[in-house]
């Protein structure tokens, strides 16, 4: 490995840790984050939420850029704007404005999406990515592991704001390592990308603007659905995306291969089950969150380390289960996965304030391991369905499917706390409340996984 390698990997890393760490610590920080602003369940949801959202809409278009501009450009622009974001959170004066510069991290970190793996995959060889992948990986796994633990040790003694304030330091780095090192020719000039030779032209603006309007309406629809207003915005949501799938179909290059999905039964059917995986498992640590630290009492130090129950099973469980797929077939892996992660949500179906601490820990093991069962299989036979030239493509959907999952995951629990608290804040007024649309939640998630399962199966090999 020489030396631009090695810093392109730290780089890569680094910036890899930082939004999975983010995404994890937040979690462990809204109670004190609604105590500081005076915060209603909604409008706390949409903290975790925005971010999501607008990865979510960005993660494409970042994409493409990334084709267009160089992927190492679009990569340090991606971590400038997380950082912003960050800092500017970290200094949030009010509820809206914190929600404001979550969205400002949501853009950049799909630009670190879009564009970590694929400079990997550019800068070493066929025979060391599997290794660098690991590697890149198990970075993103450690950032999950160390949120709730590292983020409740914080929040308890120095204040929500030092998550964002310490999640700087790696994001500076990894820009430091890329500066000095990276070899800025895998950048293509700007000079050469006008319309003469295709260039920024390429970018399918009316794709865009469908998918990202399409993604918007749903989510905002699907949170109000039980008002009028919200319901014609879910259905509005609903026809934008029809007319997406059907303008990018006829698109020469479009913003999504829809192609794959007509002519691939295991990559639409591995893609299906990822999307209903992380839909009804992405919001767990958001309310397992709330969760022990209003209805058990725990301090923010005590909850992070219970939560750190379910990542750290995922990371000890994922390589072992993707080098089985190698032998097993893969469906069969990514089916018994989620097979354990709805009998996981299924007890806590049952969570009430008497409810064991081992209980709790009970259910997040099984819902750790039959996430590491599911994720690295499921992503080998999506991988193993298409043809070299579509790996991009392929990839770039997964994590398309993966974020459009976690954002439905918390558009239903947004939407079960609008209608059962509307926008109170959580006080033990409403606790019963509460704890009734924590049960109806995992009842949901459990069915909904449950049908994610017969769609693991439903690829046929």
């Amino acid at each position: 490995m020489h030396p631009e390698q090695k810093y392109i990997l730290w780089a890569s890393n680094l910036a890899s840790f930082l939004t999975a760490f983010m995404t994890s610590a937040v979690n462990l920080a809204l109670p004190k984050i609604a105590e500081s602003f005076q915060l209603g369940a909604t409008t706390l949801g949409w903290i975790v939420t925005v971010y999501l959202l607008v990865t979510a809409v960005s993660l494409l278009p970042a994409g493409k850029l990334a084709d267009l501009l160089g992927r190492r450009r679009v990569f340090i622009v991606g971590i400038l704007i997380q950082l912003l974001g960050t800092l500017f959170a970290g200094f949030a004066f009010s509820g809206i404005a914190l929600i404001f510069f979550r969205a400002i991290q949501g853009v950049g970190g799909a630009m670190i999406f879009a564009t970590s793996v694929a400079l990997l995959t550019e800068v070493f060889p066929p025979n060391r990515r599997g290794e660098v992948l690991g590697i890149n990986t198990a970075a993103i796994y450690l950032g999950l592991s160390l949120g709730p633990a590292l983020g409740g040790i914080l929040v308890q003694g120095f204040g929500w704001r030092s998550i964002f304030f310490l999640s700087l330091v790696p994001g500076l780095v990894s820009i430091f390592l890329l500066q000095r090192s990276s070899p800025k020719s895998l950048d293509p000039s700007l000079s050469k990308l006008g319309p003469s030779n295709g260039g920024l032209s390429q970018i399918d603006i009316k794709g865009m603007g469908l998918y990202t309007s399409s993604i918007l309406a749903l989510t905002l629809g699907l949170t109000h659905v039980i008002t009028l207003w919200g319901t014609i915005l879910f259905l509005l949501g609903c026809l934008l995306l029809y007319g997406f799938f059907r303008a990018e179909k006829r698109q020469e290059a479009p913003l999504l291969e829809i192609r794959l999905f007509y002519s691939n039964r295991v990559f639409t059917f591995s893609n299906l089950a990822a999307l209903i995986n992380y839909a009804s498992t992405y919001a767990v640590a958001y309310l397992l969150s709330l969760y022990l630290q209003y209805l058990k009492g725990f301090p923010p130090r005590k909850a992070g380390l219970v939560l750190i129950m379910q990542p750290f099973l995922q990371a000890l469980c994922t390589p072992f289960a993707g080098k089985a797929s190698d032998r097993i077939r893969p469906g069969i892996l990514a089916s018994l996965g989620m097979g354990l992660t709805v009998v996981g949500l299924i007890l806590c179906v049952w969570l009430d304030s008497n409810t064991s601490i081992l209980w709790v820990l009970g259910s997040l093991s099984l819902l750790g391991l039959g996430f590491g069962l599911f994720s690295s299989p499921n992503s080998n036979a999506i991988m193993g369905s298409v043809d070299r030239k579509d790996y991009s493509v392929a990839s770039a959907t997964l994590a398309t499917m993966r974020l459009l999952g976690q954002m439905l995951s918390m558009g239903i629990t947004l939407m079960v706390f609008f209608h059962l608290l509307g926008d109170s804040p959580i006080t033990p007024e409403v606790y019963p409340q509460f704890l009734r649309g924590l049960r109806v939640l995992f009842g949901v998630f459990s069915v909904l996984n449950l049908l994610g399962m017969f769609a693991s199966l439903a690829r046929g090999r």
